[in-house]
């Protein structure tokens, strides 16, 4: 069952929607209908799953490769600590 609804809306921004709705062929009560659709529809729940799966998969890695270890050696090229130390004094 559809209900009556009365909308006070800018007439500069009015007649634009009008434009907008005459030329994509809908009515403003369509426009406002979905709009409001979109606005109630149940948030769908992101899980970790859907999250991995959306990741692509590393193209330079051998199916075979042991990661541990590539992770390892990554880690070795790295500076070991790139701060500079904090002076004992500086800190008491």
């Amino acid at each position: 069952m559809k209900t009556r609804l009365n909308l006070t809306i800018d007439e500069t921004l009015l007649k634009k929607v009008k434009q907008y709705a005459a030329k994509n062929e809908t009515s403003l009560s369509e426009l406002v209908e979905n709009y409001f659709m979109i606005l109630t529809k149940p948030k769908k729940k992101h899980n970790i799953i859907d999250l991995v799966e959306s990741l692509e998969a590393p193209t330079k890695i051998s199916n075979n490769a042991n990661l541990k270890d590539l992770f390892y050696k990554n880690q070795a090229k790295k500076p070991y600590n790139s701060m500079k130390p904090i002076p004992l004094k500086d800190i008491v």
